[in-house]
């Protein structure tokens, strides 16, 4: 892993909302000219959610939907191959935006443990249930993200990839708060060693390219993400509490990026760009870390992912980002 990558100043978190891949990667690559994304749209419908899409890049592992949700099979049935449809088809619009494209594009997969507390067993319990379950998913997910990345690689040569690791439910996980299938009891705690070693063996399938952990979740483990080798953490900002201080102190000390969530993922009224990012500066202030410093720690986004929001909300929330961190990185104090 790189130890100390450099990002751009914003982009966006994944999902977007609406079923056309050509105007959602348009918006990605138009608004984001230095770090664009490969958006994903669940309104499409199984196989474009976030799980099912993750779910379709498995190497030798394959999930269908039950009235329960995803579930491992024995083999590739027609929510794989919709899933792989449409990931086919994300691709080939992001091939046509990006010819000539030199520089960093991000793309995102589901993490092993938020895969593991999603996706069930045949015998309809989570594969969070059982440990060795975890560890071929975790395996299956490595390899499937590898061939994913040689894709985009074959597709867009110019780009330097980063790749984000979507967890939110981590810290679910690492505190037992997990539900059985009888919603009567919670899965057992995985060893916090066992834990991060899962991670980081995901993380390190992008060899020496950058990997954010993004997690719009509460209580966001930052020194247990660095540990696991993430370059950088993508969080929702809102959610913060001086708690969180010396994690984040550390953490950018350290030379993690902070993806910061500031831009609200659903319709409302933006405030002016400055005024989005006044937290972040405010955080600076109370950590006392030189205000020169935030450009080069933090790059902007949406809290989360905006396939909630209407499609103008959406396309004026990733240009607000593209202008409040403009407004960071004028005017740090």
């Amino acid at each position: 892993m790189n130890e100390n990558p450099t990002f751009g100043p914003a982009t966006g978190i994944g999902s977007l909302p609406g079923g056309d891949a050509r105007e959602a990667v348009k918006a990605a690559t138009g608004t984001f000219d230095d770090f664009p994304f490969l958006p994903e749209l669940p309104a499409r419908g199984p196989g474009a959610d976030m799980i099912g899409r993750t779910a379709g890049m498995l190497v030798e592992m394959y999930a269908r939907v039950e009235p329960s949700g995803w579930r491992l099979g024995d083999r590739p049935g027609r929510d794989t191959k919709r899933a792989r449809s449409w990931l086919g088809e994300d691709l080939d619009a992001l091939e046509e935006f990006t010819q000539g494209y030199e520089g960093q594009l991000k793309v995102q997969a589901v993490g092993p443990w938020t895969l593991a507390a999603a996706l069930e067993l045949r015998n309809g319990e989570l594969a969070l249930s059982d440990l060795g379950a975890c560890r071929d998913l975790a395996g299956s997910l490595a390899e499937g993200i590898r061939l994913h990345l040689d894709e985009l690689r074959r597709r867009i040569p110019g780009a330097r990839l980063v790749l984000q690791l979507d967890e939110p439910s981590l810290m679910a996980v690492l505190r037992g708060q997990v539900r059985t299938a009888s919603g009567y009891r919670t899965h057992r705690i995985p060893d916090r060693q066992i834990a991060e070693a899962v991670l980081r063996e995901v993380i390190g399938v992008h060899g020496d390219g950058p990997v954010v952990v993004h997690s719009c979740a509460p209580d966001v483990p930052f020194a247990f993400l660095r540990r696991a080798g993430a370059a950088a953490v993508s969080f929702d900002f809102s959610l913060l509490t001086e708690r969180d201080d010396d994690a984040i102190g550390e953490a950018v000390e350290g030379g993690t990026r902070l993806f910061a969530g500031v831009v609200p993922g659903t319709d409302g009224p933006l405030s002016d760009p400055a005024g989005s990012v006044s937290g972040v500066r405010t955080l600076w202030r109370r950590l006392g870390l030189h205000p020169g410093l935030l450009a080069e720690a933090v790059t902007v986004t949406p809290s989360c992912g905006l396939a909630g929001a209407s499609p103008r909300y959406a396309w004026e929330a990733l240009a607000h980002c593209v202008q409040a961190a403009r407004s960071l990185a004028d005017n740090p104090e």
